[in-house]
Formats: structure tokens, sequence, C-alpha cells
């Protein structure tokens, strides 16, 4: 009898520790909501003073004491197929790049992330969304291999405006979030800039060790891996 009041009161410990760590949970909308405004005001100023490295600071504070460890919320998504998917549905940890199709990426973003997304798409989803239309997105989609799942929400048709206003309106695009199996994010980024006269070996490789740094810091989980093992050129 004794044994048996033991193992009751463990399993409602157990019960109420799971309970508490599911109220604790804060969500990437809630972080947002708490902690943008401020954000917000302070960043204007500093691009209005063209304080740059200011605003930059603004945006990683925002990220490291605001916005990391929350929860993304469990969007929904259209496929090319224009069927639905949500942020659930990818189990792995997650690379998760919003962007739109008049964003210029650099000369080697996408050469790079191809190739990561080809050396570590067993252990990490890559998943990158658009917003724009059906059309649009498959004739982006093209530039992207196999291994790289790209989404996109039309925001003239789509009507759940929370998703657009979070994720598109609030911290401007390309926006990169690393998130773990349970989508708690580690990191958020800005993706890579550099001047215009870099060759394609160069932007590569900056583009390359950006993407990886992100990789190995947060997603593989793995100690034996390091930004000193694949780093492929800083210049």
């Amino acid at each position: 009898m004794k044994k048996l009041l033991l193992i009751l009161s463990l399993l409602l410990l157990d019960l109420s520790i799971c309970a508490q760590q599911k109220e604790n949970k804060v969500f990437f909308s809630e972080a947002l909501s708490m902690h943008l405004p401020k954000y917000k005001s302070n960043s204007e100023k500093a691009y209005s003073r063209r304080d740059y490295k200011e605003a930059t600071r603004l945006f990683d504070s925002l990220v490291d004491y605001g916005l990391n460890g929350s929860y993304m919320n469990d969007f929904q998504f259209n496929q090319l197929n224009s069927k639905e998917i949500s942020l659930s549905d990818f189990k792995k940890p997650t690379y998760f790049i919003t962007y739109a199709s008049w964003c210029i990426t650099t000369e080697g973003e996408i050469p790079a992330i191809n190739e990561l997304a080809n050396k570590y798409n067993d252990k990490i989803d890559f998943v990158i969304l658009f917003w724009d239309d059906q059309k649009t997105t498959k004739k982006m989609a093209k530039s992207y291999n196999k291994n790289i799942k790209v989404l996109y929400v039309n925001e003239l048709n789509n009507k759940d405006g929370h998703v657009v206003s979070q994720l598109k309106h609030s911290l401007g695009l390309p926006t990169t979030f690393l998130l773990d199996r349970d989508k708690k994010i580690l990191d958020i980024r800005r993706g890579v800039t550099h001047a215009l006269n870099k060759s394609f070996e160069e932007s590569f490789d900056l583009n390359y060790n950006s993407i990886y740094d992100g990789i190995a810091n947060h997603l593989l989980g793995d100690k034996i891996y390091n930004t000193n093992q694949e780093t492929v050129a800083i210049n």
C-alpha cells in the first residue's frame, strides 16, 4: 500500500511539473507584444540618426533578451501545390527563413544554403517561406534544391492576418529563425550583406560560414560539430 501511494505521489508530482512547464511557455507572438514596441521606437530613432551600429545592437538585444527562448506559434502556410502545412509538421530542428521575391539575395547565398541543405537534411529541416503568390513562389523555388521546402503565404488572400503581422511586418525581411524540435527559438538572424564588388567565391564563403555558424552552434546539438571543422573562408 505504501509503495502504491509513493508511486501515485510521484506521478502527481510529474503531472504538476508538466503543467507548470506548459503554463510558463511563452510563445513568439506574446514575446513580440511585450518587447517589440520599445524596440521599434528606439530603432527608428537610431536609423533616423543613421546610427546603424546602434540599430544592430538594439536588434541583437531584442533577440537575446526578448525573443530567444520563446516558442514559435504553429503558423500555417501553403505548399507549392496549394495544400496547407503547419510549422509543427516539421519534426527536426528547423532552419526557417522568411523571404520575398523582391528581396535581392547576395550572389553566393542560394548556392551556400543549397550545399548545406544537401549535407544536413537528414538532421535539419530547411524551410523557406515566401510572402508571394503561388506563381511567383514556384518560380523562385526553382533556385533551391529538393532538400529545401519552399512555402508561401499570399498576403492578399491570407485569412489569418496574425501570421502576416507576426512573421512579415515585425522584424523585416529576410529573417532567419533557428528552431529546435519543439520549435523553441534558439536564435534569430539577419541575412549576410556585403559590398557589390565581392566575387562569387567570396560571397559564397561569407554566406556559407554565416549559415553554418547558426547550424553548428544551435541546430546540430552535437559537441563534435564546431565552426572550425567546416569553415570555408572568412574574407
